[in-house]
């Protein structure tokens, strides 16, 4: 009986787990690693996970069991009714003239926005505590995040998930500029990691590294999506993504040549053993014949992608395959650069922001957008999210391209309240072919209490960026089918036509100086009144409490000076 229980009990555990598993849903998980040599001479590296999970959080039974889906966000989307959740934390801004733009954008600091589903009631109660959760899970400062910086987009941010309906009721957008990056946020997004920074290209994300670079950024996606092209059965995707631009001469090299190891100090050994894909792609588009840069080790697998409105050719590595290491079982790219010629593809779209005037009482914000098409004009949406003590004079907004008016379209403005919500600001505006269209505003400083003031309030006042989404005409026929397998990095905003692609651009953020109180005035009362009483009040209190033992030549002055002080002091004469 004893054999019969050690054999068949196994066996029984074994199935009921398999069983398990399968109520559950199918898990997948696949990392990729994007690298693009840049012409400056900077590298951009791009890491894409992608963790699959076939459940349902929005039925009524609770999930139980969690394989590779991370069971700290399963219980945060489970309990909060969240349908979509997009964070980011960036340090750096995006140079987009000289990188080109980013396969996932982000603004500088923190930015959160979230879809609830409707079966929430209060949604404001909702979002202030879902805030607090992730600010504990990502140990960021997302608590700060109140009413006073949170807005409710009308157009922005659609969904990137099943679009079942888009009631803008259920969006809240919030962003903390001046939020810093640091090792505290990195560690818990690699523990989400199904295995976490021990294997597979998570080995490489080494922090003094990371943030010894121009940019750095950080970002984590859920959303539901599509498993077939009928969308019959769905999935829950968790997406994360690390992005990271290396600068040739803040690197210490001095030269033009860049390594796995010289990059993150580290190579690869091998692939995560839960991962389903596991590739390395190098964009060797602009280099065919090996004219700028030489790759090594050469692999003969090419991939050609689209990516932003472009047709891309990749060598590909993938991690899976024992031969990618060689004999010495370990893989160290290597790109020597030969040429420094070379033209970079100009984005199509790309925008800067700036604060203009003289002053502490006004001022005005230009942003301005660059439509690089030679014949093609597109509609953009703006919005702006500006501090409630940035009061806004909105009979003052002008739209211009090429020197004329350019009315917008569709305008949204939602007022600000003093110490309760910011200005929420969108509108459509038609960019003309190959032009610059300037938007300004005039605002009004407001005087703060003295309590409201950050620490250093010399410093000045973060604006958060603007952002402006867009479909830019594509040189290259789109992918319309998002269940087609393809590239991690080219498929997270969803297409509809064949003809444009989305893009997202972020503007820089604002730093406006507030009328500042002279705040180190008291500390100076106070040491004026504190000398004064130390000196007078010291030496009268001295004067009246000493007791005199006074040796001189002349006695008789000695005494009478005793005398009188103790005449004053109310105490017997000296005989």
């Amino acid at each position: 009986y004893i054999l019969y229980i050690l054999i068949y009990i196994p066996i029984f555990v074994f199935v009921l787990l398999r069983k398990l598993i399968k109520e559950e849903g199918e898990n997948d998980f696949q990392e990729e690693l994007v690298i693009r040599p840049l012409h400056s001479g900077d590298i951009y590296a791009s890491f894409q996970f992608r963790t699959l999970w076939e459940t349902d959080f929005m039925r009524e039974n609770k999930v139980s069991h969690y394989r590779l889906f991370p069971k700290s966000l399963g219980q945060v989307i489970s309990k909060f009714s969240v349908r979509e959740l997009h964070i980011s934390f960036t340090q750096g801004y995006w140079r987009t003239m000289q990188w080109g733009q980013p396969f996932l954008p982000s603004p500088p600091g923190a930015e959160l926005w979230v879809w609830f589903q409707d079966s929430v009631t209060d949604v404001d109660a909702a979002w202030k505590e879902l805030t607090n959760v992730l600010s504990g899970i990502f140990c960021a400062s997302l608590n700060f995040i109140d009413s006073t910086n949170t807005v409710q987009p009308s157009a922005s941010f659609k969904p990137l998930g099943i679009v079942n309906e888009t009631d803008h009721r259920f969006l809240r957008y919030a962003t903390l500029p001046r939020e810093i990056v640091c090792t505290e946020n990195l560690t818990p997004w690699k523990k989400l990691l199904p295995c976490g920074s021990k294997a597979g290209l998570a080995v490489l994300l080494k922090s003094e590294k990371l943030f010894h670079s121009s940019f750095f950024s950080q970002t984590v996606h859920i959303r539901p999506v599509c498993q077939d092209r009928e969308c019959k059965t769905t999935s829950w995707e968790l997406r994360q993504t690390l992005n990271v631009v290396f600068d040739l001469h803040t690197s210490g090299q001095g030269k033009r040549e860049w390594s796995l190891f010289k990059m993150f100090s580290r190579t690869l050994t091998e692939a995560c053993p839960l991962a389903s894909s596991s590739k390395i792609y190098i964009d060797v588009t602009d280099n065919p014949q090996e004219e700028y840069f030489e790759l090594s080790p050469a692999t003969p697998l090419l991939s050609q992608a689209v990516v932003l409105g472009d047709r891309r050719t990749f060598s590909v590595y993938d991690l899976t395959q024992q031969v990618t290491f060689g004999t010495v079982r370990s893989l160290n790219l290597l790109i020597r650069w030969k040429s420094t010629e070379g033209d970079m593809l100009r984005p199509l779209l790309h925008a800067e922001r700036y604060v203009a005037g003289y002053g502490l009482q006004t001022g005005e914000i230009h942003t301005v957008m660059y439509n690089n098409h030679p014949f093609r004009s597109f509609p953009v949406l703006l919005l702006d999210s500006v501090p409630w003590y940035l009061r806004l004079y909105i009979h003052t907004l002008t739209v211009t391209s090429k020197g004329k008016d350019n009315t917008p379209s569709y305008i949204h403005y939602q007022p600000s309240k003093d110490r309760m919500r910011p200005h929420l600001l969108e509108m459509l505006v038609q960019l003309p072919p190959h032009s610059v269209t300037e938007v300004t505003v005039q605002f009004e400083r407001a005087l703060l209490k003295w309590t409201e003031y950050t620490p250093d309030p010399n410093h000045g006042f973060y604006v958060g960026s603007s952002v402006i989404s867009a479909l830019v005409p594509s040189s290259v026929a789109m992918d319309t089918n998002i269940t087609q397998e393809q590239p991690l990095f080219s498929s997270f905003f969803p297409c509809k036509e064949e003809s444009s692609y989305f893009v997202r651009v972020y503007t820089e953020p604002l730093l406006v100086n507030l009328p500042t109180p002279d705040f180190s005035m008291p500390y100076n009362v106070i040491c004026l009144t504190c000398t004064v009483v130390a000196v007078g009040y010291g030496s009268l209190y001295n004067l009246l409490t000493r007791s005199f033992q006074i040796e001189e030549p002349n006695p008789r002055l000695a005494k009478k000076i005793a005398n009188f002080i103790r005449r004053i002091r109310g105490v017997p004469l000296l005989s």
